[in-house]
């Protein structure tokens, strides 16, 4: 059982309550994810992130195929992390913890994430060429919009 790790820290402009108001909603990922993903919230985003939340959305990551994703906010510290754990979706495991620290001009934020691909080796095989690179490119269009958003970090 082979578990992945993707690591993202980006440096913003802006005050840690601007940064925790912002990616503790779960409305903002909308906004944060590439139009093509065709990302609708279906249910559980009407009020403040707390821990048991369940979110559920749709998302079309590849060739068009619309995919249910069910998450549960299972842990929140305010102003400084939470943590997604998907409870229905793609992949067999699916942990996201993300971390807010203030720095001198802003805000680090940090995401790390452990998933695992089905389907045991053949998931494995396609890891490097489908699932990696759609990763990389989900993550790097959010650092884009981000900064879009917020600024460049100087």
């Amino acid at each position: 059982m082979k578990i992945y790790t993707k690591q993202c820290i980006q440096n913003l402009p802006i005050t840690i309550e601007q940064a925790w108001d912002f990616f503790s909603d779960p409305k903002n990922l909308k906004t944060i994810t590439p139009d093509y993903m065709g990302f609708i919230i279906e249910s559980g985003a009407d009020r403040p992130m707390f821990p048991g939340q369940i979110i559920q959305y749709i998302v079309t990551p590849v060739m068009g195929i619309k995919t249910k994703w069910v998450t549960e906010i299972t842990h929140v510290e305010h102003m400084k992390y939470f943590v997604d754990e998907q409870r229905f979706g793609p992949y067999s495991l699916w942990h996201h913890k993300h971390f807010l620290k203030e720095i001198p001009g802003g805000v680090a934020m940090e995401d790390i994430i452990d998933y695992k691909i089905p389907l045991g080796i053949l998931g494995q095989m396609v890891h490097p060429f489908i699932v990696k690179p759609k990763l990389d490119e989900i993550f790097e269009y959010r650092r884009k919009k981000l900064i879009e958003l917020f600024g460049e970090f100087k």
